[in-house]
C-alpha cells in the first residue's frame, strides 16, 4: 500500500493508540544483532534468568536522570541527593524483581558508587533549557524509499526533547565503559528512527546529541552531535520492511560473537538449540528441548 506521510497536525489521528502493534528500535536492532535471541525472547518468550549489570546500571541512571530533567521542565528545585536516591531505588527495584549477574571483578557496590559519581557528575553541568518531552512514547508511520507506508508504525520513547537556538534536539543518554569514537554515532540506527519520528510528529528535522556518561575511573560526560537526512528515514523503512520479511520466513539463527554471546541470557538455550523451524518447542525451567 502506498499513501502519503501524516503530516504533524493528524499525527495523533492517524496512531491514537499506544498499544498496537508497532515496531520500537530496540525490537529491530535484537533482530539485527542475534535474531536467535530474537526468537527466544519476543516469540517464545522465555523469561529471562538474569540481568546483566551494565543493563541495570543503564536503567537506574536513566531513571534518575528522567526524575531530573522531569522536575526542570516543571521548574521545580531538585533537592540535593533526590536523583541519587531515585538512582539508588530503581537498582534495588530490579535487584528484587531478578538476579543481577556482575562481570569477573566487578562488585555491587562499585557500581553503585559509579552510578552516583556520574550523576553528580551531570548535576554539574549547564541544565538542558526549553525542555519538551522526558521519556515521552510517540508512534510515527514508516515509510520505504518507495514511498510504501508500512502496515506497522515506529513507537520511540525518547530520552529527552528540548530546543535550543538551532532547533529541537533529541537527547540520548548512554552509560558506556569508554568513550565513543566520532563515527560511532553517525551510523546508529537509534539515531535515525528518532529522527525520523520528532519530524513527522513536529514536521521538523532535528539534532541529535549523544551524551556518554563514561564509566572510567574519574568519570567523563561526553557529548557527540548528529544529523539524519530523508534519506536516512528511507533507509530505516527499508530495513524494518526486510526485518519484518525475515520473521516472517522464521530466519531465526544465532550470530556467535563476543560481544553477543558474553552476558547473553539465553546462553543455555541456544547451545541446546537444534535448528527447529516449527514453534514446537518445550520449554521447561528456561531449557529449550532438543528437536
Amino acid at each position: 500500500m502506498t499513501t502519503e506521510a501524516p503530516t504533524a497536525k493528524n499525527q495523533d489521528r492517524a496512531y491514537p493508540r499506544i498499544d498496537r502493534p508497532h515496531w520500537s528500535f530496540s525490537q529491530v536492532n535484537q533482530f539485527l544483532r542475534c535474531p536467535l535471541q530474537y526468537y527466544f525472547e519476543r516469540v517464545l518468550r522465555l523469561e529471562r534468568p538474569f540481568t546483566p549489570s551494565a543493563l541495570v546500571l543503564g536503567s537506574s541512571v536513566h531513571e534518575a536522570l528522567a526524575e531530573y530533567h522531569r522536575q526542570l521542565q516543571a521548574n521545580q528545585p531538585v533537592p540535593e541527593g533526590h536523583i541519587q536516591q531515585i538512582f539508588l531505588a530503581t537498582w534495588q527495584a530490579n535487584e528484587d524483581r531478578q538476579p543481577i549477574q556482575f562481570k569477573e571483578k566487578e562488585t555491587r557496590d562499585e557500581l553503585l558508587a559509579q552510578g552516583v559519581a556520574l550523576l553528580e557528575l551531570y548535576e554539574q553541568e549547564p541544565p538542558p533549557q526549553n525542555i519538551i518531552a522526558v521519556e515521552e512514547a510517540m508512534l510515527v508511520p514508516l515509510f520505504t524509499s518507495s514511498g510504501e507506508c508500512l502496515e506497522k508504525p515506529l513507537m520511540a520513547v525518547l530520552d529527552l526533547l528540548n530546543r535550543d537556538d538551532h532547533g529541537l534536539v533529541v537527547n540520548e543518554f548512554k552509560t558506556a565503559a569508554r568513550r565513543f569514537g566520532e563515527s560511532e554515532t553517525e551510523t546508529k540506527l537509534q539515531a535515525t528512527a528518532y529522527s525520523h519520528a520528532i519530524q513527522q510528529r513536529y514536521d521538523e528535522k532535528p539534532g541529535i546529541r549523544y551524551v556518554i556518561l563514561v564509566k572510567t575511573k574519574k568519570p567523563q560526560i561526553q557529548y557527540i552531535e548528529t544529523m539524519r537526512d530523508d534519506a536516512d528515514a528511507a533507509r530505516l523503512g527499508d530495513l524494518i520492511q526486510a526485518v519484518e520479511r525475515a520473521i516472517s520466513a522464521e530466519a531465526y539463527y544465532p550470530i556467535e560473537s563476543p560481544m553477543n554471546c558474553s552476558g547473553c541470557q539465553f546462553y543455555r538455550q541456544c547451545r541446546n538449540w537444534r535448528g527447529c523451524s516449527q514453534h514446537q518447542a518445550k520449554v521447561e525451567n528456561l531449557e529449550m528441548a532438543v528437536c
